[in-house]
């Protein structure tokens, strides 16, 4: 910056501050001190409002499918409101569906020490034991949880799903079924008791259950699973080309054994799709359902 420069700044300084003071003089007075600006102080009770306010804001973003932004938010609202057991569970969801699982029972342990009584504190942890396959832990912490919530249908169905993974089929079918009894409109539980009584070797009565699921919802699963059943009692049966069809066109990932292993799909099962989709009508089908499918959930 050149002299000149400087000089007109500090003419532009002079005058600025005559016109503050009225004179000249003022220059040689005294330095006068900075204002010290007024910060304003939230009240523990507004900083409590502000947490749960904030912990809404992620459940709704949970809900929205934006787990990655609900962790950070939920994070922000614990900082803020640390006693309340409801925005630790929502932290612990949005770490869950982020993968981050070691977080996520971090988070739990907190909500559970808050409220130990609370059912579904019991039941969050189970999940995450599934996601981690510890079905021995996932199965104590259900049995817990529905000690103090007996009528949970969703549990009933994860603790099915964790009989499943102990090899326990019996046991598996009837969580089920307590599933069904407390939510009969429960789809996914009853698939899943056709997928145990097929396991079991009772074909008709798992065809008969698929055909249940069929008509409270149309879905992928149990249109193929429906027509390896029928194409085993009838190979080439027509109705069974139809579902296959019409359930790869929807799902094509249940093409591939592996998406099929990780849907708690047994051997008897995958190797009676398989024989299904050899069906040389299917060729086609098949070969379009490999080229849209996603290895990843074959993983």
């Amino acid at each position: 910056m050149g002299v000149h420069a400087r000089r007109q700044r500090s003419w532009h300084q002079a005058l600025v501050i005559t016109m503050l003071t009225g004179t000249l003089g003022a220059l040689n007075a005294s330095p006068v001190r900075a204002l010290t600006p007024y910060v304003y102080t939230p009240s523990a009770q507004e900083l409590e409002g502000a947490g749960v306010g904030i912990g809404r804001t992620a459940a709704q973003l949970l809900r929205l499918g934006q787990p990655e932004e609900a962790a950070r938010l939920a994070a922000l609202a614990v900082r803020l409101q640390p006693n309340d057991e409801r925005l630790w569970s929502v932290l612990a969801e949005a770490q869950l569906r982020s993968d981050q699982l070691k977080a996520a029972a971090g988070s739990l342990a907190k909500a559970k020490a808050l409220k130990p009584g609370k059912a579904g504190l019991w039941f969050a942890e189970a999940s995450i034991a599934l996601r981690d396959e510890r079905p021995d832990d996932a199965v104590s912490l259900l049995d817990e949880g529905l000690r103090l919530d007996p009528k949970n249908a969703g549990a009933y169905f994860d603790l099915g799903n964790a009989r499943v993974m102990q090899s326990d089929l019996r046991k598996a079918l009837k969580a089920f079924e307590q599933a069904t009894a407390i939510k009969p409109s429960f789809w996914e539980a009853l698939n899943n008791q056709a997928l145990v009584l097929f396991e079991l070797g009772n074909t008709p009565e798992a065809i008969k259950r698929w055909r249940s699921v069929l008509s409270i919802k149309r879905n992928a699963e149990p249109m193929l699973a429906l027509a390896a059943a029928l194409n085993k009692q009838t190979p080439g049966d027509a109705e069974s080309i139809e579902l296959a069809r019409k359930a790869l066109a929807e799902d094509p990932n249940y093409v591939l054994p592996g998406h099929q292993e990780n849907q708690l799909w047994g051997s008897k099962l995958r190797q009676a799709t398989g024989v299904l989709l050899r069906q040389p009508s299917l060729q086609g089908v098949v070969e379009r359902a490999e080229a849209n499918a996603d290895p990843k959930s074959a993983e």
